[in-house]
C-alpha cells in the first residue's frame, strides 16, 4: 500500500503547493510518486506538462487516493477543504503543516491541529509534523513563535524553509532540485528526509 503524506493548513498563503510538489520530486528517483492535486482551482494540475517525470493527478474522488497504485502519495489541500480534510487524515500517514512565523497563522494552525487530533483518535497510526515555512532572513519573531508552536502538542520539525525567489518560482522552473540555490535545495531535501524519519519510526 502507499504511504500518505497530506500537506494541510486552512489558511492559505503558507505555501502548500509548491512545497507539496518540491517533496514529491524529492522523491520521484527513488520511488513511484503521485502528487495529487485537491484543489478546484488545479494550480499543480495545470503545470503537470512541465513535469513529465512525476504523476500529477486531480482528485475527482478522495475517497479513491488509497487505492492509488503508487509507493508514495503526496496530496496537496487547499484551505477551504475543511469538511474533507478528516476524511484525508484518516486514511494518512503523515499531515505536513506548513505555516509562516506570523503570529496570527499560529493562531490559524490551531484549527488544524484540531482536525488531526480528531482524526489521530481514529487512526492512532497517523502522525503529523508543523513546518515554518516562508521565513524571513533573520526575522527577529521566529523564536517567540517556534515556542508557541512547540506548545500545541504536534512535532515542530527541525526543518526550517526560507523565503527564496528560487522556491516561490520553482513551480516555474522544473522543481528547486534543478535550481542552482544550494541552500534552496538542501532545505527541501532535509525536509523530506525528516519526515521520512517519523514517518518510519
Amino acid at each position: 500500500m502507499a504511504k500518505i503524506i497530506t500537506v494541510a493548513h486552512q489558511k492559505g498563503g503558507v505555501g502548500k503547493s509548491t512545497m507539496a510538489l518540491n517533496l514529491a520530486l524529492c522523491f520521484q528517483d527513488q520511488l513511484r510518486v503521485a502528487l495529487v492535486d485537491s484543489d478546484l482551482q488545479g494550480s499543480i494540475y495545470h503545470v503537470k506538462d512541465d513535469f513529465p517525470g512525476l504523476a500529477i493527478l486531480s482528485a475527482e474522488q478522495i475517497s479513491d487516493i488509497p487505492n492509488l497504485d503508487y509507493d508514495l502519495i503526496i496530496v496537496d489541500t487547499p484551505p477551504y477543504l475543511s469538511n474533507k480534510l478528516t476524511e484525508l487524515f484518516q486514511f494518512s500517514d503523515f499531515v505536513l503543516v506548513p505555516t509562516k512565523a506570523g503570529f496570527f497563522d499560529v493562531m490559524a494552525v490551531r484549527s488544524t491541529l484540531t482536525l488531526i487530533k480528531f482524526s489521530q483518535a481514529k487512526n492512532p497510526q497517523l502522525k503529523a509534523g508543523i513546518v515554518l515555512n516562508m521565513i524571513k532572513p533573520r526575522s527577529a519573531i521566529t523564536k517567540d513563535i517556534k515556542e508557541l508552536l512547540q506548545s500545541l502538542g504536534t512535532p515542530l520539525l527541525k526543518t526550517m524553509v526560507h523565503d527564496r525567489v528560487s522556491i516561490t518560482r520553482s513551480s516555474m522552473t522544473s522543481g528547486i532540485l534543478q535550481s542552482a540555490d544550494v541552500k534552496a535545495k538542501e532545505e527541501i531535501t532535509s525536509l523530506a528526509e525528516e519526515i521520512v524519519d517519523y514517518i518510519s519510526a
